[in-house]
């Protein structure tokens, strides 16, 4: 917004004088260097705004990339938004621009005025560590080390343990900060990080899941793009607080044996005014060319990969929240955005590769170097893709001529499950193939299994809605479709309020409809269901152990299309501890011989029919197995299977 110019002359004009004329600058010649190759991996530790003693004087040090730029000023409420007050350096040739601003700390509030010939142009500081809270858009003067970390079991357990999570269970709750809870006296209010730092942990622990993953925390300007449409990527939200109270909220998660995962928007960011757009007066973090540097779609604007500089501006940052904020994961956003330069384009409307190649080569240089050096430096941390095409190697290590992700989003799984879900019962049978498809390729990645925001959002409706048949059928539909997804082989992710059913599709201006859970038999029934999911999967090896592994899965039978049913066995690296998963996809109570490794008594250990979730009661605690051969077994028993549950078996010795 607009801020009146001050006619004030007291700017501190003399004091900035004294200081200038023993000017020493805090970039050394190595530091050019490694920002000329794009490899100055920590460079938030000395661009931006950095707190800084010279000469005996305090304040903070400016730095700014802006090579293009005629004349670059800091302005801001302390010198009146006067762009002659404090005027910066320019380093010559990297184009960087500097200045030393004594007496002013923390709480300033500050944008760069940037000239090129005639055009004027106010920016938010790249690389500032907060910001006003929107529409406001100016940068502000933060320390990010006062905060005082009470995490450190789990960062060295992280660190030491830097590979457990590919035999452990992964099981993430996705959240939406502005739109989780609001303030009891105040729908309109946001509630802050502290505020909800004792309410979303306490809530998570009593769930079961692993982690928490925040839709995109950086600062954006419009609250409708949920976060995906960053402006600042190094300054945390001001919506909800401060950063060090961001640090609180990933503290106490930690601390709480919780991880943290954030999205990440590589990909693309906005063209709003006062941020990267046409930074210097030039195309200097986008393309000139439209063909390669906007997607129209979303109305945003694409990183140059190819440069050095942009290149280091990404990786830096995606360091910088593993450093200063203790982040355990990163889920980078539309990655298949970033890997094909035809993506949502027409022919003519994008320009090929140098062979020729629709594969933005400059683009997958970058990824695999953001893995490796984010791997290198943080050991035990995840990376996660949300990648949507079959591109080969999604997970596997760049020198393996992998991409270098942790994991990859399974989104054919979730696409032909959803699909398959919403079918009335009686038409699944003509769909069998789309629930055994999945496990074809189940093992070709590390795959987590998601069912996110973006599948209850822009009409899609709820999960609890797009579930077939009268109340009942619907939260038995989907307890069977957590429950299936919980057997599956892969992590999991589930967004917040598919866990209780909540009807409406989710708002980004709302609450969450907590208030249904008084309804014990439906929305509370679901919940529990989840919780004990989350439980069963973090205490059975079987379920978590090889999730990437084809020798933690076989079939017993995948053929059973006319009664849509469906049994497995799920094995730990113990091939001795495993489970036998059955699932019945129609309302028919149906009961069904199955081969089954052993003649031994089997535990049911968990029926998503269960009274206990708003279940029929339909069971079958103990059974005993029979020395009789079937689907090519030793043994077999005959289950009852619940009318749309799913069963689980445990061998008893």
């Amino acid at each position: 917004m607009p801020r009146q110019k001050s006619n004030k002359k007291e700017f501190g004009l003399a004091e900035t004088s004294k200081v200038k004329s023993e000017f020493s600058t805090i970039l050394s010649d190595f530091d050019f260097q490694l920002l000329g190759e794009g490899r100055h991996w920590d460079s938030y530790n000395k661009l931006g705004a950095q707190f800084r003693t010279l000469n005996g004087v305090d304040g903070v040090n400016f730095i700014v990339w802006a090579p293009n730029a005629t004349e670059v000023s800091v302005i801001g409420d302390f010198n009146g938004w006067n762009s002659k007050a404090h005027p910066m350096f320019k380093h010559i040739p990297s184009g960087f621009w500097e200045i030393f601003i004594p007496n002013i700390g923390e709480g300033t509030i500050y944008k760069y005025q940037i000239k090129n010939g005639d055009q004027i142009a106010e920016k938010a500081d790249p690389l500032g560590f907060f910001a006003e809270v929107p529409p406001r858009t100016a940068s502000i003067v933060a320390d990010l080390n006062k905060y005082h970390w009470n995490d450190d079991v789990w960062m060295k357990n992280r660190q030491m343990n830097d590979t457990a999570w590919l035999n452990n269970p992964v099981s993430i709750y996705e959240v939406h900060l502005g739109s989780w809870r609001r303030s009891p006296d105040d729908p309109d209010k946001f509630l802050s990080y502290r505020d909800l730092a004792d309410l979303l942990v306490d809530f998570v622990k009593k769930m079961g899941y692993t982690h928490i993953e925040f839709l995109p925390v950086s600062e954006h300007p419009l609250s409708a793009s949920w976060g995906y449409q960053v402006i600042g990527m190094y300054s945390v939200t001001s919506r909800f607080g401060k950063p060090d109270d961001f640090m609180y909220l990933i503290d106490l998660c930690h601390q709480n044996g919780i991880g943290v995962i954030i999205d990440w928007v590589p990909a693309h960011f906005p063209k709003d005014g006062h941020g990267l757009r046409r930074f210097d007066g030039t195309a200097l973090y986008e393309h000139e060319d439209p063909r390669q540097g906007e997607h129209r779609d979303w109305g945003t604007l694409i990183y140059n990969y190819g440069r050095n500089e942009i290149r280091n501006y990404l990786i830096s940052n995606a360091l910088f929240w593993l450093d200063k904020y203790h982040i355990d994961g990163l889920r980078v956003d539309a990655v298949a955005s970033m890997l094909y330069l035809d993506y949502s384009r027409e022919d003519g409307d994008w320009i090929p590769n140098e062979y020729g190649g629709r594969e933005n080569l400059q683009a997958i240089d970058f990824i695999k170097e953001m893995n490796e050096q984010v791997h290198i430096q943080h050991k035990g941390i995840l990376t996660i893709a949300e990648e949507s095409t079959a591109w080969p190697g999604v997970s596997r290590p760049g020198y393996l001529g992998g991409l270098g992700f942790s994991m990859k989003w399974n989104m054919g799984w979730m696409n032909d499950t959803l699909r398959y879900f919403k079918l009335d019962p009686i038409h699944r049978k003509y769909h069998h193939d789309q629930m055994t498809f999945s496990f074809m390729y189940a093992f070709s990645e590390n795959f987590v299994l998601p069912i996110s925001h973006d599948e209850v959002v822009h009409g899609k409706g709820s999960i609890i809605n797009d579930a077939p048949g009268d109340l009942w059928q619907k939260f038995a539909n989907a307890r069977l479709l957590y429950s299936y997804m919980w057997a599956h082989p892969g992590k999991k992710l589930l967004f917040m309020g598919n866990d209780f059913g909540q009807w409406k599709e989710w708002n980004f201006n709302e609450s969450l409809d907590w208030h249904l859970l008084q309804y014990k038999d439906t929305h509370g029934g679901l919940l529990k269901c989840v919780a004990d999911l989350n439980n069963l999967y973090r205490n059975e090896k079987a379920l978590n152990e090889c999730d990437f592994d084809w020798n933690g899965f076989e079939w017993i039978d995948c053929h059973n299309w006319e009664e849509s049913s469906f049994s497995f066995i799920r094995k730990a690296k113990n091939p001795q501890d495993y489970l036998i998963i059955v699932a019945n996809f129609t309302p028919i109570p149906r009961r069904h011989r199955l081969g089954v490794p052993e003649a031994v008594q089997y535990q049911e250990i968990f029926c998503s029919d269960s009274p206990f979730y708003g279940g029929s009661g339909t069971g079958n605690g103990i059974i005993q197995a029979e020395p009789i051969a079937s689907h090519g077994r030793p043994a077999s028993m005959e289950p009852l299977l619940p009318p749309l549950g799913l069963s689980m078996f445990k061998p008893l010795r």
